[in-house]
């Protein structure tokens, strides 16, 4: 069965393709174009009542948000492909911790430097000058936090890559790439070598090709 990922030009359906290509699952990729309003649409809104990305069909089973979706398929598929969850019950907690702190830490900073400087004119609204230095003074403590954790690790969780580190993909690629804020990672050791590992993956790098 061929799961249909919709949206797959953004950054958190990417996080959902990485997952689906480390498992070995075949996916077709549905576009949804945001400055459209597609998801919006009512075709769309029955999928996602929300009109959020991603959304994911994988026979009769439809699910969204995408840190549900590959936690389903690294425990649907744990024995297929790369194992994303820990070899046992306290690698699992650890994998699902710092997943939490991706979701809570990490990403409402990561993601208000994303919509304020790449996406603000697109989407019709000017960019808070105020918000993005805010955001950013607060990523940077919560790299502080990571660059501690990883002089001690070779990952997140421990010595193997996991979807803690998977999910920080999509949206550290916007961070070091468009949004020039490279420095941010290069200036902390530890980070810059985890950084350096998560996205040489083939799986990240056939993401990026896409």
């Amino acid at each position: 069965m061929v799961v249909k990922v919709y949206g797959t030009a953004y950054a958190s359906p990417k996080r959902v393709l990485v997952c689906l290509i480390e498992k070995g699952i075949e996916f077709e990729a549905i576009p949804v174009d945001l400055i459209k309003g597609e998801h919006r649409s009512p075709e769309y809104l029955k999928l996602q009542p929300f009109g959020a990305l991603p959304v994911i069909e994988d026979g009769d089973y439809t699910l969204y948000e995408s840190r549900a979706i590959i936690r389903y398929y690294a425990e649907k598929y744990k024995s297929q492909g790369t194992d994303l969850l820990g070899k046992d019950i306290e690698e699992r907690g650890l994998v699902e911790q710092w997943l939490e702190v991706e979701a809570h830490n990490y990403h409402p900073h990561i993601y208000n430097l994303t919509l304020h400087i790449l996406f603000a004119s697109a989407l019709g609204f000017p960019a808070d000058e105020k918000i993005i230095k805010e955001s950013e003074e607060k990523l940077a403590k919560v790299l502080d936090v990571y660059e501690e954790r990883l002089s001690k690790s070779k990952y997140l969780a421990g010595d193997f890559f996991s979807l803690a580190d998977l999910s920080h993909l999509p949206f550290t690629q916007y961070l070091v790439g468009p949004m020039n804020r490279e420095h941010m990672i290069s200036s902390r050791k530890h980070v810059s070598r985890w950084w350096t590992e998560i996205s040489n993956r083939p799986s990240w790098k056939k993401v990026l090709q896409l």
